[in-house]
């Protein structure tokens, strides 16, 4: 028979190895700096882009090329001027841009070799239509990732993503959270309009097309205060574009107060297209001159600059509101870092009856 004392003492070792065994076991899933458990490293050292590659990143990559300008402004404000040796054709944002080496989707392989970059960035179109270079690249043992997120919330991995490619995770982070403040900043400055101005998104005019209710043009719509006149739009092959077609813009037309449409490189609409379309009289917002154009820059590419597109349909919808209060948010935002966002242009004065 096991004297008494000693059961005590076995029972209190049992109790202590337990105990042991359980603090062990909470340390080893407890969130590492990344707020992933600690034992899981595979979100810190790989990233898988939008072609499934596996990116391992062995140490933060530092001669970088940028084939798409919102990969070139995502990289400039993570503070990785030096690191970039290469840009697209189209940049437009930030100045710095401008200076640096042009590069193309459509040059030769060997442009590319000679600048020794380590890393290329595309996005998917590039993937899918010029797999020659993106093979003759990777044969040379040049890194290539696709990326080119769709919605706000895939834009906000997708600058982490750049951020762990680069060494720059911590700032990553910070961009997201001023992002995600001023965001709600703007939704707090309208929380209380009643009614809501009813809003139609011109996508591409031509086609009559509008964005998907899940883009990034509705997000800051919405953030604003602007409810979307086409929320039943289907979406096409999956991207942010959405059909919806003139009979159903004209059939919503006497309740859309503002109308917007998106400009840029490849769509160039103006608004005499808009004003002389056939039928479009019967829409409210032309009637009332109240239609708009907006640099796609700032409303369809997954930039910090998302915030001036924020501010610029914020003044179009609620002058009297954002032109008090919009710019604040922006200066908050950009926090001593004025780079990341565009000079907020001066509040404009309702448009005069437009005849064409």
């Amino acid at each position: 028979m096991i004297p008494v004392a000693d059961r005590r003492a076995n029972i209190f070792g049992y109790r202590f190895l337990l105990t042991a065994v359980i603090l062990l076991s909470v340390a080893s899933a407890a969130p590492g700096a990344n707020g992933a458990p600690s034992t899981v490293r595979s979100t810190v050292d790989r990233v898988i882009d939008k072609a499934g590659r596996q990116i391992r990143i062995a140490s933060p990559f530092h001669r970088i090329i940028s084939l798409y300008g919102a990969h070139t402004e995502n990289l400039f404000a993570l503070g990785l001027d030096e690191e970039i040796v290469g840009v697209s054709r189209h940049e437009v944002f930030p100045d710095a841009a401008l200076a640096k080496p042009v590069f193309s989707y459509h040059d030769d392989p060997e442009r590319f070799l000679a600048a020794t970059p380590d890393l290329v960035l595309i996005r998917p179109m590039i993937d899918r239509g010029y797999p020659q270079l993106v093979a003759r690249l990777e044969k040379s043992g040049i890194t290539v990732v696709s990326l080119q997120p769709g919605s706000i919330t895939e834009m906000y991995r997708y600058w982490e993503t750049l951020g762990r490619l680069t060494g720059r995770l911590a700032q990553a982070r910070e961009m997201v959270r001023r992002f995600k403040q001023a965001a709600m900043d703007f939704r707090q400055t309208v929380q209380s309009v009643s009614p809501r101005k009813k809003v139609y998104f011109e996508a591409v005019h031509s086609k009559m097309k509008t964005f998907a209710p899940q883009s990034m043009p509705i997000f800051l719509l919405e953030t604003v205060g602007g409810e979307y006149a086409a929320s039943g739009a289907q979406s096409v092959r999956g991207t942010n574009i959405a059909a919806f077609g003139k009979e159903r813009i004209l059939a919503a037309g006497p309740t859309i107060d503002v109308y917007l449409a998106q400009y840029g490189v490849m769509n160039r609409p103006r608004l005499e297209d808009i004003y002389n379309e056939p039928g479009f009289q019967v829409i409210k917002a032309v009637r009332n001159s109240d239609v708009y154009l907006i640099d796609e820059s700032i409303v369809s590419r997954p930039t910090f600059r998302l915030l001036n597109g924020m501010l610029e349909i914020g003044v179009r919808l609620y002058p009297g509101i954002f032109c008090a209060e919009g710019a604040d948010i922006l200066r908050s935002a950009s926090q001593g870092r004025p780079d990341l966002l565009s000079p907020p242009p001066p509040c404009p004065r309702k448009q005069k009856e437009v005849h064409y």
